[in-house]
């Protein structure tokens, strides 16, 4: 969420995919949509300035809002390997208390954790990877949750390549290149567990132009 008056970028994607997860977990009130705009509206402040990470959280008791600060990912920017695995990741839901106690240690700005599983990575603790070679791009095929912000860059490209990502084959990858609603798009520099260095910068600029084309092109909501 950002600008004044505030602008909100994907949000009519952000709110359908949440209602989508809510009818897996047996959440289907037919106001559902207009509950949550509704609450939403009336926390927002039209003269306030928003750089924010808007969340939006909800069981069939509550619907609850916050707001957060967005920290701007630096290039210098390490990500952790961490063995582990979202649960249900083709959902949104809050069952990432372990991925939380890692990322509460770290300075988000700087660095990241990198979900493993079976030996390949998956995602990040807070968005999803891209990983090029030979200026080509490559996804992993699953396990992970694919988010609005993929989505829209999956669009800006001619061919992805889905394939599983093997840790042992990271360093044949000239780029690594998170995508997410949290960090936009970020550069990985190193990943220090497997001696892994960034080799260009090319791909993350072509990515972030795409990026702030989308903020600049995004539209007040009307609530």
């Amino acid at each position: 969420i950002f600008g004044k008056p505030p602008k909100i970028l994907f949000f009519e994607n952000h709110i359908q995919n949440l209602i989508r997860s809510l009818k897996v977990y047996g959440i289907k009130k037919r106001s559902l949509k207009k509950d949550i705009l509704k609450i939403i509206s009336k926390n927002l402040g039209k003269s306030i300035n928003y750089n924010h990470l808007l969340r939006v959280a909800l069981n069939n008791k509550i619907i609850s809002i916050s707001l957060r600060k967005r920290i701007s990912p630096k290039l210098d920017f390490n990500l952790k390997l961490v063995n582990l695995k979202r649960e249900k990741p083709e959902h949104k839901n809050l069952k990432y208390k372990k991925i939380l106690s890692y990322l509460v240690k770290i300075d988000n700005s700087k660095s990241d954790i990198g979900l493993v599983y079976n030996k390949k990575i998956l995602e990040t603790g807070t968005s999803n990877l891209l990983f090029i070679k030979n200026k080509k791009v490559f996804s992993p095929k699953k396990n992970y949750y694919e988010g609005n912000t993929l989505k829209f860059i999956k669009t800006k490209i001619k061919k992805m390549i889905q394939k599983d990502i093997f840790i042992k084959e990271l360093n044949n990858y000239d780029e690594i290149i998170l995508i997410g609603s949290g960090k936009g798009v970020a550069s990985v520099k190193t990943i220090n567990q497997i001696g892994w260095k960034r080799n260009s910068l090319k791909q993350f600029k072509i990515f972030s132009k795409y990026y702030h084309s989308a903020i600049k092109k995004c539209n007040q909501y009307k609530f």
